[in-house]
């Protein structure tokens, strides 16, 4: 098995944290806590489980925080216990190789999506019944027994094959190509974000950040709620054509000015001489794609009284700087999502790829020209580097591709 993953050994952790941003290839130096490695097929630990063989894989910035060791280790989600070794990789399309005996979902051949297998076990891999109330809700990630004993899947999407268990992956249709099949997992979170959240008919939207996981959710809101005026803010040029071209209404290219949001929302903006101001009569909704302390402060100050501001991007440390004054000043609703699961929409709720499947069957999701760079296993520093330096490459998604 030939796979990348990053080792929970803290001196080593730390030690990339601090010199990454220096030195970048020090990811790939025997000091650090990442590894390229050649290990023995394991094993499949029990009768459910399934060895998959990779077809393609998407780099998403989570993987590249892992690698990089972004993520700041105060942060809430680092108290949690954990696995030891994260495999690199999630947005991949793999093939059944090997089935074990007691697996009725799949057979060899099929093609299938990553569901629960990044997010380590839950009770439907350790197989507990009772299940807790979040499997039991399918909302897998939220496990109570995460941490419980029991076998862990072997392998991820940066290498050519993985062990999982048979409800740790989704089933991908035929008539899906391995270029939508591989966009399923990023277009997820944007229609997850939305069907949890969605705007009214109408309404004035905003999208801040137009990398893959903004541009999806302008594809969702499209896609889902055709009848809003979405404007979106892009950084880079590529980023600011995609958008428009998946449906954006107003582009704003970044240094974005507090009139120019009164402007385009029809709200007034009142400035102050030791802080940014505020804007009233804002955005009724909007998603922060990015989710840094200064796009938060920014989106509590541009969204209207009473409106919502939905934190779909990552930002993996504290924000001790963000001003929350406008959540019960203007009551503003502040909330987060997390990944894909379980999604209720029209009265009826499905798996967030099964809504993603249907909205492909309807010609609803254009996804020409979001894959922008292919490379091989083999070339995986150069992939990433293409996926660090988005601005610079014109990068939207980067691929590996196994197949």
């Amino acid at each position: 098995m030939r796979t990348i993953y990053v080792d929970k050994d803290i001196p080593r952790v730390l030690l990339t944290k601090a010199l990454s941003p220096l030195w970048p290839d020090f990811v790939w130096t025997p000091l650090s806590a990442a590894r390229v490695a050649e290990l023995p097929d394991p094993p499949l630990p029990g009768p459910r489980w399934l060895r998959l063989r990779n077809l393609m894989c998407g780099i998403c910035a989570s993987d590249l925080s892992l690698l990089f060791v972004h993520a700041d280790p105060s942060i809430a989600p680092a108290a949690l216990p954990a696995t030891e070794r994260f495999y690199l990789g999630h947005e991949v399309v793999s093939e059944v190789i090997e089935v074990g005996e007691g697996v009725t979902r799949f057979k060899v051949g099929d093609r299938v999506l990553m569901d629960t297998h990044f997010e380590g076990a839950n009770c439907e891999t350790l197989e507990i019944e009772p299940k807790c109330r979040y499997c039991q809700e399918g909302n897998h990630p939220f496990c109570i027994h995460r941490s419980d004993p029991g076998p862990r899947g072997v392998g991820g999407g940066f290498g050519d094959t993985y062990v999982t268990h048979e409800t740790a992956v989704h089933p991908v249709p035929e008539a899906l190509s391995l270029e939508q099949a591989v966009l399923a997992e990023p277009i997820s979170v944007g229609v997850h974000g939305v069907m949890r959240f969605p705007p009214q008919e109408g309404a004035k939207v905003l999208v801040i950040g137009a990398g893959i996981i903004g541009l999806v959710t302008v594809m969702a809101l499209r896609a889902l709620v055709p009848d809003v005026e979405i404007t979106v803010i892009a950084r880079h040029p590529h980023q600011q054509e995609m958008a428009e071209k998946l449906g954006a209404n107003h582009i704003l290219r970044g240094g974005v000015r507090y009139e120019e949001i009164a402007r385009l929302t029809g709200g007034t903006f009142y400035s102050a001489p030791l802080n940014k101001g505020v804007v009233i009569g804002g955005f009724d909704i909007i998603y922060d794609c990015v989710a840094n302390p200064r796009t938060t402060n920014d989106a509590l100050r541009w969204v209207r009284a009473g409106g919502k501001v939905v934190m779909i991007g990552a930002h993996m440390a504290p924000m001790p700087k963000v001003d929350l004054t406008p959540i019960w000043y203007h009551q503003v609703d502040l909330v987060g999502t997390y990944g894909h699961g379980m999604d209720t929409w029209n009265g009826e709720t499905r798996h967030t790829y099964e809504w993603i499947y249907d909205l492909y069957r309807a010609g609803k999701l254009d996804i020409e020209g979001l894959i922008t760079h292919r490379f091989p296993l083999t070339e995986y520093r150069r992939a990433i580097d293409v996926a660090t330096h988005k601005g610079r490459e014109r990068a939207i998604k980067v691929v590996f591709e196994m197949a």
